[in-house]
């Protein structure tokens, strides 16, 4: 790996991490790839600096992660995620070139913005049995930031998009990015996903993060309202899994048995993401495309001149990794919350602190803290009204 390939390796101090801190994996869970760079959409509070850019990756580099991720799935389940830009604007014989070098024992999962989607995506998601995952913000008034790059609203062909989902049997996934967590809004929100046919539904509070420069401070006790008004909801009707609720429902059923120290991985997933050209961020794909003076372009490596294996087992040799374990070591020492969170969130820190060993986030304020909040404060309303 050339000096080119290890920037910020001036930040962290020595080698490794410090004694009891929880290092990074070495096999991973999944695998996030970058077909695109090209969004068709100008979200207004999407992270990506590149989105108007066709930068399109090679199938070299899809060979170089196919090469290890080949291997990992014979040992066990293992993922690919194609996430753009917009994956789909690849097109479908791209993609399809991006895919091959892969054994069928490898998922493929794919996050859309749905406006591409038609009969003929639609067989070919079937055709590779593809796992589709769907952005959208719940009703039409809750899109506004959802638009095109001529500022118009992108609402109707996201809902195009379901629809051949739903009209195909093709099961899908949603993801929703809420900038008001209205506690009055929850209920609706949640009705809106249980007629859209989604099976599992994420919940993303906006973000501060790579070009959104957006503040996301919120009143504390708003949030975790509505939380608990979210979970209400669900309880009524859980149909569709609920992301965050489920796992804060599983992490309390989890401190009630004495095992929750169980439910934090021995070491961080790696979470390694290949941008179009090759190179590999690790923890955090908000990273991929940023530079910093202190820290470079956040790269620990590219596929085309080093295994990914080999960038993975060196994950500590990145400087700025080094600094994003001091700062777990601070919230495992300072938060209460530490058991439930563990102290993730390397891209939060960087854009909300600037370096990667504060702490306390806005996000961790949001998504974490006011999250479990609000799941007990449910769970102690269903108590005393039984």
């Amino acid at each position: 790996m050339s000096g080119g390939e290890r920037r910020g390796d001036g930040v962290g101090g020595s080698q490794g991490p410090p004694t009891g801190m929880r290092g990074v994996a070495e096999r991973p869970a999944y695998v996030v790839m970058q077909p695109t760079t090209l969004c068709n959409l100008d979200c207004a509070y999407c992270y990506l600096p590149l989105r108007a850019a066709n930068r399109r990756m090679s199938v070299p580099v899809a060979e170089a992660v196919a090469a290890a991720a080949n291997g990992w799935a014979a040992e066990g389940r293992f993922s690919v995620v194609w996430h753009g830009g917009e994956p789909l604007a690849a097109g479908r014989a791209h993609l399809a070139a991006l895919m091959a070098p892969f054994d069928p024992a490898v998922e493929h999962h794919v996050q859309t913005n749905a406006t591409l989607v038609d009969d003929r995506w639609c067989a070919f998601f079937a055709d590779h049995d593809m796992r589709v995952s769907v952005s959208v913000d719940g009703p039409r008034a809750h899109n506004a930031a959802r638009v095109d790059r001529g500022g118009r609203p992108a609402y109707d062909r996201i809902a195009a998009g379901v629809a051949a989902l739903r009209r195909h049997g093709v099961a899908f996934s949603a993801l929703c990015v809420v900038s008001d967590p209205a506690p009055e809004a929850a209920a609706a929100l949640y009705g809106y996903f249980l007629d859209l046919g989604c099976d599992v539904l994420g919940i993303n509070i906006e973000e501060q993060e790579g070009v959104n420069a957006r503040a996301n401070a919120h009143d504390p006790a708003r949030v975790r309202a509505f939380w608990a008004a979210l979970t209400a909801a669900w309880r009524r009707d859980p149909r569709v899994h609920l992301r965050e609720v489920e796992w804060t429902l599983r992490y309390a059923a989890a401190v009630l048995d004495g095992t929750e120290d169980a439910l934090l991985p021995r070491q961080f997933d790696p979470v390694p993401t290949v941008a179009h050209d090759g190179g590999v961020v690790l923890l955090s794909p908000e990273l991929a495309g940023f530079t910093d003076p202190r820290y470079g372009d956040f790269s620990s490596g590219n596929v085309l001149r080093t295994p990914l294996p080999a960038i993975l087992a060196a994950a500590t040799d990145t400087g700025w990794v080094r600094e994003f374990l001091r700062g777990v070591e601070g919230c495992r020492a300072g938060c209460d919350y530490f058991g439930f969170c563990g102290g993730a969130h390397a891209a939060n820190r960087y854009f909300e602190i600037g370096r990667f060993d504060g702490t306390v986030t806005n996000h961790c304020q949001n998504s974490k803290i006011r999250l479990l909040e609000g799941v007990l404060d449910h769970v102690d309303a269903h108590e005393r009204d039984r």
